[in-house]
C-alpha cells in the first residue's frame, strides 16, 4: 500500500486521529502539512515527522475561514507543488447542549467548523487533483451520521451531511479520476481516558477495548494508496463492532459476562 511521496494535507492534525494520521503518513515517507487552529501543537506533530526522518510542515488553519483554507492551500503548493491527499479530519465535538438548551450561534459554529469547512477543503483539493487527474479526499465521519447521539443534535446533523456530502463528491469528481471517501470511528480515547473510563467504554465495544487513534491510521494508509483505486463513495467503519449490534453489552439479552469460557468448551 504504498504512498510515499505523496503530499497530504491532514486537517485537524495537532492532536488525536489527526496526530495519529499525519505521523503514519510521515513514517509511510507522504510530504506532511499539519493543519490545525491550534499552531503550537501542529508544529510540535510536524516538528515531531521531522525528527524521525519524514517531512512535514505545520500550518495554523481555521477551516471554517475561506481565506484561511485559500492561504493552507497556497503555502502546500509552494512546499510541496500538489496535494495527493486530504484528509477532513478538524472537526469539533463540544460544547455539548441539549436541543431544549441550543442556539444559533451555537449551531453556526459546529456546522461551520464541520461541514462548511470540509466543503471548503475539498472543494480547494478537488480543483487542484481534477486537473492533474488524479486524488483522494477522506472525510472524517461518525456513528452519529447513522444512528444518535444524545445532546449531539449539531454534530449528527453535521456528519450526516458530510456523509451525503462525500457520496455526491464521489458522483462529481470521479471522472476526473479523484475518489473520496469516508472513515466513520467509533469510540476513540484522545484524550487519555482513565482506565475506569476506559473499561466502562470497552464494556459496550464488541473488541471488548476502547479504540486507540493509531487504530484509524492503517485505513487512511489504505484509502490513499493504489489498492483502493477502485473505490470510492464508500464508508469504512472503524468502531470495533459498535455499529453492528442492536443493543449494548451492559443491557443485552447475553452480555459478554456470561459468554462460554474457552477452557469450558469441548
Amino acid at each position: 500500500m504504498s504512498i510515499k511521496d505523496q503530499v497530504a494535507i491532514v486537517t485537524g492534525a495537532a492532536k488525536g486521529i489527526g496526530a495519529a494520521i499525519a505521523r503514519r503518513y510521515g513514517r509511510e515517507g507522504v510530504k506532511v502539512v499539519v493543519a490545525d487552529i491550534d499552531a503550537a501543537g501542529a508544529k510540535a506533530v510536524a516538528d515531531e515527522i521531522q525528527s524521525t526522518g519524514g517531512t512535514a510542515i505545520a500550518v495554523a488553519t481555521d477551516v471554517a475561514d475561506e481565506a484561511a483554507v485559500h492561504s493552507l492551500f497556497e503555502k502546500t503548493i509552494a512546499e510541496f507543488g500538489t496535494v495527493d491527499i486530504l484528509v477532513n479530519n478538524a472537526g469539533l465535538i463540544s460544547p455539548m447542549k441539549h436541543f431544549l438548551e441550543a442556539d444559533k450561534a451555537w449551531w453556526d459554529m459546529i456546522v461551520g467548523v464541520n461541514l462548511t469547512g470540509t466543503f471548503l477543503c475539498s472543494l480547494a483539493a478537488g480543483k487542484l487533483m481534477s486537473r492533474k487527474g488524479s486524488g483522494c479526499i477522506i472525510n472524517m465521519s461518525s456513528g452519529g451520521a447513522t444512528r444518535a447521539h444524545r445532546c449531539f443534535v449539531a454534530y449528527d446533523a453535521t456528519k450526516g451531511g458530510i456523509e451525503a456530502m462525500s457520496r455526491a463528491m464521489a458522483l462529481d469528481l470521479g471522472p476526473y479520476g479523484v475518489r473520496v471517501n469516508i472513515m466513520t470511528p467509533g469510540s476513540i480515547d484522545t484524550t487519555g481516558i482513565d482506565e475506569d473510563g476506559r473499561k466502562l467504554r470497552g464494556t459496550n465495544i464488541p473488541l471488548g477495548r476502547i479504540g486507540e487513534p493509531d487504530d484509524l491510521a492503517g485505513a487512511a494508509v489504505f484509502l490513499a494508496s493504489a489498492d483502493a483505486r477502485y473505490i470510492t463513495g464508500q464508508s469504512i467503519v472503524i468502531d470495533g463492532g459498535m455499529l453492528a449490534q442492536q443493543r449494548s453489552a451492559t443491557v443485552d439479552i447475553r452480555p459478554p459476562s456470561e459468554f462460554p469460557k474457552l477452557e469450558d468448551l469441548p
